[in-house]
């Protein structure tokens, strides 16, 4: 299932949820359980090349390098 972002309309909490992808519209908010959900644009992490030698470096949000991890 992929991962999607939602905001929640009703108390604007941004949440993440797995989600089958033919229900990718509809989630239930965490923090308050309404479904008046909006989904969000998200954008993915790709590594970088470091250096001449063709190594990747960790980052984005899956090393931990973004900072909210």
């Amino acid at each position: 299932m992929p991962l999607y972002e939602y905001r929640c309309l009703e108390c604007q909490h941004e949440f993440e949820a797995l989600v089958p992808t033919a229900r990718a519209d509809q989630a239930e908010c965490p923090q308050c359980g309404v479904e008046d959900t909006r989904r969000l644009l998200s954008v993915f992490a790709a590594p970088r090349a470091v250096g001449g030698d063709g190594a990747s470096a960790p980052g984005g949000c899956c090393g931990g390098a973004c900072g909210s991890c």
